[in-house]
């Protein structure tokens, strides 16, 4: 069990996983269908990507759970299946790292905007204290609240995550204003690390968003904001379409080379995001080793 983030991260950086939704999509998931679904009905599958970045050297993995809340899962027709998604991709995960790594469970965007009034903030409580209570009943050793672009729904899901006793990271995405320097909402890294922190995260981060080498600045940034563990997933560069298919152009190699620098502005956690795989991990281990 898990007490303290800050206790965990002091020693050395933490290698987290990579990208899971190409991963899904390599093994047959098909573009617009629910990567999360997969938990009930191909969870070997899910497994296996959950232990290939064990294997490769992640020392914190996610679950398949990005999607869980019931506010998305209704898009899919997935709504009642929510506490039942939410615990397998756990014990899934939990399986695959067979005690070889943590699990930090997934908690996503709803999807919807608060400020056009999609959705409002009851039902986003209700919905992220539903996800987190059923991701803490599967065992889950912490909670992460990623890719989150509005910092009002990002403090929603917090509140709902504490009630658990489990700790919280909270990942935002700074993708937005001329250096991509600003979320979707127009919040800094500085004041994004103030709200979190008052609201109790245990620690905070970026992810998604752009390519590693935009992480530098933000990681930076974002710890001589706070005393508090810094989570950093960048992407493996920007996604292009071509031919119908997504692809990001960034390979591990390129990748890692900014890993040091990205350790030396004071990141705690680091793994990666979209268009990353278990390759990205392995060279990552060989740089911090």
């Amino acid at each position: 069990m898990i007490k303290s983030l800050q206790e965990l991260s002091r020693k050395f950086p933490l290698i987290t996983d990579g990208a899971w939704g190409t991963q899904l999509q390599n093994l047959g998931l098909s573009p617009g269908d629910c990567p999360d679904s997969w938990n009930l009905s191909f969870p070997e599958k899910v497994e296996q990507v959950a232990r290939s970045y064990v294997e490769a050297g992640s020392q914190v993995i996610l679950t398949n759970t990005f999607r869980s809340n019931r506010i998305t899962l209704a898009e899919y027709g997935l709504a009642e299946k929510t506490i039942e998604l939410n615990r397998r991709g756990v014990e899934i995960s939990r399986k695959a790292v067979a005690e070889k790594a943590y699990v930090f469970a997934s908690i996503g965007p709803s999807g919807k905007m608060l400020l056009t009034g999609e959705v409002d903030e009851v039902s986003l409580q209700k919905a992220f204290s539903e996800q987190a209570e059923a991701l803490a009943g599967g065992g889950a050793d912490a909670l992460l609240i990623e890719t989150m672009s509005d910092l009002n729904e990002a403090l929603i899901a917090l509140k709902a995550a504490k009630t658990t006793g489990l700790p919280v990271v909270v990942s935002m995405v700074f993708d937005s204003g001329k250096n991509k320097d600003f979320t979707m909402m127009g919040e800094t890294p500085e004041r994004v690390v103030k709200v979190l922190s008052m609201a109790g995260a245990d620690a905070v981060g970026a992810n998604c968003g752009q390519g590693i080498e935009g992480f530098l600045s933000i990681c930076s940034r974002l710890k001589n904001s706070s005393n508090l563990p810094i989570w950093i997933k960048p992407n493996a560069g920007l996604p292009e379409y071509i031919n119908g298919k997504t692809v990001y152009r960034t390979t591990p190699e390129q990748f890692v080379q900014h890993v040091p620098g990205l350790i030396k502005a004071g990141a705690d956690f680091i793994g990666g995001c979209c268009g990353s795989s278990p390759d990205f991990i392995r060279e990552m281990v060989k740089v911090l080793k």
